[in-house]
C-alpha cells in the first residue's frame, strides 16, 4: 500500500534541531526587545507578528517577562486578541503591565466584561490596583452601568491611597455624586481625599459644599490652594479667593507659586490693581516674582486692570518668557485699544526661535486687529497660521470648534476674539453665536463686541439686525468707545 504523501519524514536519531532564523545581532534579550519595539511602532501585519512569535518560541529566546509583554503589545497592535491572550496565559507570572495592556485591549474591542475579569485578576494577585487599572475600572463601571465604588470594592480592598485615587478619578470624570459617596464611605477621611472633593465641588460651582468640607477637614497648604484657585475663576467669587489667601497666611502657611497665580487672577477679575500690587510685592519678597508663571499672571493682571504699561515693565524685566507670557502682553495691549503695540510685540515674538506661537496667540492678535479695524492685517495674520506655523483652523468654523473644545467654559475674552475672526471673514453664523456669548457673559462691558456684530450684520445687508443691536446697546446702557471702533474700509459705520 502506497504511503500517503502527507506523512512527513522523521529526522534521523541524533540529528540537530533546526537553527533559529535570527541573525547574530538579535540573539540577546535586549536586542530582541529593541527589535520588537521597532516592529510595534511600525504597525505590522498580523501574519508578520505570528511568524516572529513562532520564531521566538522555536529559538528559546522569548521567555523573559519584558519580551512577553512586548509580544502581547505586538499582537494587540495587529488586532489579534486571541494571540494576545495566548501570550498572557503563557506567562508564568503576568506583570502589572501585561494585565493592564490586555484589559485595555478587551475594553477597546467592546468587551468590558472580559476587561473586568483581567482587572479583578490583577487585584487578586497584587492586593491593590495601580492608577492605570483604577482608570480602567472606572471605564468598565461606566460601560457596564455599575457604580464605580461598588466595582472597585469587588476587585480590591480599599485603603487610603486607593480611596483618594477613586475620589480624584470621579472628580475628573465629572461624577461628583459618586465622589461624595466614596469620600463618605472612607473609615478615615484623609486631607488628600477631602481636598480632591473640594476641587470637585469648586469645579461644579458648589461653593457652599466646598466650604463645608474645607471647614470640617484637617487643613494643609494644598487644601488652602484648592480653595484659593476655586474662588479665583469667577468674578462673583473672586473676593473669596483673597479672603482665603489672607486666612492661609494667618494660619502660618506661606503662599506658593500656584497661590500667587490664582490670587493675581482674582485681582484681574476684580479689576483691582491696588490689591494686585500688594500681591506683587509679596511675590517679590518670596522670590517668586521672576518665575514665568507669576510674571505672566502679573502681565495679565495689570493689563486687565487698565495698567498695561506696568504690565510691560514686568514683561521687560522677566529673565525668561514663554508663549503664555508673550500672548498675555499681546492680549493686554489689544484689550486696552493699543493695537499697534500689540502687533509690534507679535512681530518680536515671531522673530524668537525659542517661542512657538499657538492658537491662543493668534486669537489675541486677531482680536487686536479687529479692535482697530485692521481688516487686511487680520486677514494676513489668519492666513499665516497655516502657511508659516502649520496651525490650522482652515475656516472660522474650525476656529469655533477650537473654542468649543476648551475644557472650561470660554470667557468673554475668548468669544470676543472669535467674534473678531468671524468679523474679519464675514462669517455671519459664527459671528452670531460668538456675539450672543459675549453679550451674555459681559452685558455692558464690551462695546467693541456690539460694534463688531453690528458691522458684520451691516456688511451682510441685514439692516434689521443692525437696528436690533443698536436698540440692545441703548437698553443696556452700552456706550460706544472710540478705542473700540470697528469701522473698516469695507464695512459701513454704525450710524447713531
Amino acid at each position: 500500500m502506497q504511503q500517503s504523501s502527507r506523512v512527513q519524514s522523521q529526522p534521523h536519531a541524533g540529528s540537530l534541531p533546526p537553527r533559529p532564523r535570527f541573525p547574530l545581532h538579535l540573539r540577546s534579550a535586549a536586542a530582541l526587545a529593541a527589535a520588537l519595539q521597532g516592529l510595534i511602532d511600525a504597525c505590522p501585519r498580523r501574519r508578520e507578528s505570528q511568524t516572529l512569535h513562532a520564531q521566538l518560541l522555536t529559538s528559546g529566546l522569548g521567555g523573559t517577562a519584558e519580551l512577553s509583554v512586548k509580544l502581547l503589545v505586538l499582537h494587540l497592535r495587529c488586532g489579534s486578541l486571541h494571540n494576545t491572550r495566548a501570550v498572557f496565559d503563557g506567562m508564568p507570572r503576568p506583570t502589572n503591565a501585561a494585565h493592564n495592556y490586555l484589559a485595555a485591549g478587551y475594553f477597546r474591542r467592546g468587551l468590558p466584561g472580559e476587561a473586568l475579569g483581567i482587572v479583578r485578576r490583577l487585584a487578586a494577585s497584587t492586593g491593590r490596583l495601580d492608577v492605570f487599572a483604577l482608570c480602567m475600572a472606572m471605564k468598565v463601571s461606566a460601560a457596564l452601568a455599575l457604580p464605580g465604588n461598588v466595582l472597585v470594592r469587588t476587585v480590591a480592598e480599599p485603603d487610603e491611597i486607593l480611596s483618594a485615587a477613586l475620589v480624584d478619578a470621579y472628580v475628573k470624570s465629572g461624577l461628583l455624586g459618586y465622589a461624595r459617596r466614596a469620600h463618605a464611605a472612607m473609615p478615615e477621611q484623609s486631607a488628600v481625599c477631602s481636598t480632591a472633593l473640594v476641587v470637585g465641588c469648586m469645579n461644579e460651582g458648589m461653593f457652599r459644599d466646598a466650604e463645608a468640607i474645607f471647614e470640617s477637614m484637617e487643613k494643609d497648604l494644598v487644601a488652602y490652594n484648592a480653595m484659593v484657585e476655586g474662588y479665583s475663576k469667577a468674578e462673583e467669587t473672586a473676593e473669596g479667593s483673597l479672603e482665603v489667601y489672607k486666612a492661609m497666611q494667618r494660619a502660618g502657611f506661606r503662599p506658593t507659586l500656584s497661590t500667587f497665580v490664582s490670587v493675581l487672577g482674582a485681582c484681574s477679575l476684580l479689576s483691582s490693581p491696588e490689591l494686585g500690587e500688594q500681591v506683587h510685592c509679596q511675590a517679590i519678597k518670596s522670590s517668586l516674582s521672576g518665575n514665568m508663571k507669576t510674571g505672566s499672571a502679573l502681565v495679565d493682571m495689570y493689563a486687565k486692570c487698565g495698567r498695561v504699561e506696568d504690565g510691560r515693565r514686568v514683561f521687560d524685566h522677566m529673565p525668561e518668557r514663554n508663549v503664555t507670557t508673550w500672548t498675555s502682553m499681546i492680549d493686554g495691549y489689544g484689550k486696552n485699544g493699543l493695537s499697534d503695540e500689540a502687533l509690534q510685540v507679535f512681530g518680536e515674538m515671531r522673530r524668537r526661535p525659542d517661542v512657538r506661537l499657538n492658537h491662543t496667540t493668534f486669537l489675541s492678535v486677531l482680536s487686536a486687529c479687529a479692535q482697530a479695524g485692521l481688516l487686511s492685517r487680520g486677514q494676513e495674520v489668519f492666513q499665516s497660521m497655516e502657511s508659516e506655523y502649520s496651525l490650522r483652523f482652515g475656516s472660522v468654523h474650525q476656529a469655533y470648534d477650537f473654542v468649543r473644545g476648551i475644557p472650561a467654559r470660554p470667557n468673554s475674552d475668548v468669544w470676543a476674539a472669535l467674534l473678531g475672526a468671524a468679523t474679519l471673514h464675514g462669517d455671519m453664523d459664527v459671528a452670531d453665536v460668538a456675539a450672543r456669548e459675549v453679550f451674555e457673559l459681559s452685558r455692558a462691558g464690551r462695546p467693541g463686541a456690539y460694534m463688531a456684530f453690528s458691522n458684520t450684520l451691516a456688511a451682510a445687508g441685514k439692516w434689521d439686525g443692525v437696528h436690533d443691536v443698536r436698540e440692545m446697546m441703548k437698553r443696556r446702557g452700552v456706550l460706544k468707545d472710540a478705542a473700540c471702533s470697528w469701522v473698516g474700509s469695507d464695512n459701513p459705520p454704525l450710524v447713531d
